[in-house]
């Protein structure tokens, strides 16, 4: 049974790695995977319902609490709430700029999501450079950043947020453990990306007549939601701490908050006009097909977890390998080509927290290594993939101008994190 099992999770992790090519959805193989694996695995083992009750418990707290967090973001973009940021962001130096969108989109994306992050930092970016060739060196150094900067948050990297509720970190023990480390992974390629810009000047859009509806959205409003937003994401790790309860619940409970905020400010316009900024509407907009497949991987995964295949994997490598430093950083270099999401959850089944209790070295550098080894090839996070497809940025250009600064920058934060634990 366990070869079987071995055979299709390969298959349709490599049908998942090979999204683009093939064309086909990775949420496709990702639940037909899971069907297949439990399957198997009932027809064998007898009665799984315990196995799959106790799996089913924790991918719905994931899901629940990315489905909460992306609607409150799409709910800010929809009041226009993220041109609190553009409005501030004010040079004339490619150089300054850099460090700017750098920074601003390191520390977003610890409060928002890597993904979300680039993609309104890359629309910043739109308004404020007209030329193609600094916009592309910008868009490597967004997805670096904002793959570094969601590595040390609990709610900035989908992987933080697997270990962050499954209990193999803490909020705040991840922030003091990983965030130095972080900050050089985007501080080496930064730096060298200034330098290679140093002394050139911001060359604005050509201005253009853009026709677009009318806004209805005060700057009051704007500013409310925004702040609103942005307060109910920033209190969910305090509300875990408080209460003990799961991460999910006080996204769910900031969301009521939030909607509630959102039909107190507009409740004289009539419903046409508040029809978009309704967090019923923001529902509609949240990207179903990831949370989708965020199902199907982790209950592919835990067949194997439950059936032992990913302890016998963790002995092999131990023996094999021997230092968990390296095996980690494996791990990054591997999330570089494959989905990360897929390698956490399986690390979470390979090492038990009966041996690995919460914020081991081994639970903070994998937060780190998944989180921001996946900058070295654009086609290796969420936030790469996005920049790709907003900016048309060709895959071996990323490899020729910014893969060697990702790897660099890897490396650099994966030493200062070893060398500090």
């Amino acid at each position: 049974m366990e070869a079987i099992l071995v055979v299709v999770f390969v298959v349709a992790y490599a049908a998942i790695a090979l999204e683009h090519p093939l064309r086909v959805n990775k949420s496709v193989p990702a639940l037909i995977g899971a069907g297949l694996l439990w399957t198997i695995y009932a027809m064998n083992a007898g009665d799984v319902n315990g196995h799959l009750s106790e799996t089913l418990s924790g991918t719905a707290q994931i899901v629940f609490f990315l489905m909460g967090a992306m609607t409150i973001v799409e709910v800010i973009d929809a009041h226009d709430g993220f041109d609190v940021i553009t409005d501030k962001i004010k040079t004339t130096h490619i150089s300054t700029l850099l460090w700017l969108v750098g920074l601003v989109t390191f520390f977003l994306s610890a409060v928002l999501d890597n993904l979300t992050t680039t993609i309104v930092m890359i629309a910043v970016v739109r308004k404020l450079l007209g030329n193609r060739d600094d916009r592309l060196f910008f868009a490597g150094i967004i997805i670096i950043a904002a793959n570094a900067g969601g590595a040390w948050s609990p709610i900035g990297d989908v992987t933080t947020t697997m270990l962050w509720i499954g209990g193999q970190v803490t909020a705040l023990a991840i922030i003091e453990g990983v965030f130095l480390a972080s900050l050089v992974n985007l501080f080496v390629p930064l730096v060298v990306v200034a330098y290679i810009n140093r002394g050139k000047l911001v060359v604005p859009p050509a201005k253009a007549e853009i026709v677009s509806g009318v806004s209805h959205n005060s700057v009051i409003e704007r500013n409310i939601m925004f702040y609103a937003g942005i307060g109910v994401l920033c209190a969910v790790p305090v509300f875990k701490t408080l209460t003990h309860l799961p991460p999910f619940m006080g996204i769910l409970f900031g969301l009521g908050l939030l909607w509630l905020t959102g039909e107190l400010i507009h409740r004289n316009k009539s419903d046409e006009v508040k029809q978009h900024l309704t967090l019923a509407a923001a529902l509609q907009r949240i990207d179903m097909s990831s949370l989708v497949f965020f199902i199907g991987i982790l209950l592919a995964v835990a067949t194997l977890e439950h059936t032992h295949i990913l302890a016998g994997l963790a002995n092999w490598l131990d023996h094999t390998v021997g230092s968990q430093s390296l095996i980690v950083f494996i791990f990054g270099l591997v999330s570089a080509i494959v989905d990360n999401v897929p390698m956490v959850a399986a690390a979470m089944g390979m090492y038990p927290l009966e041996q690995y209790p919460a914020d081991s070295f081994i639970w903070e550098f994998m937060a780190y290594a998944a989180g921001t080894g996946g900058s070295i090839l654009i086609i290796g996070s969420a936030a790469g993939v996005a920049a790709m497809g907003i900016e048309k940025i060709e895959f071996f250009w990323y490899v020729r101008k910014i893969s060697l600064l990702a790897l660099l920058g890897y490396i650099s934060g994966a030493l200062v994190y070893i060398a500090t634990h």
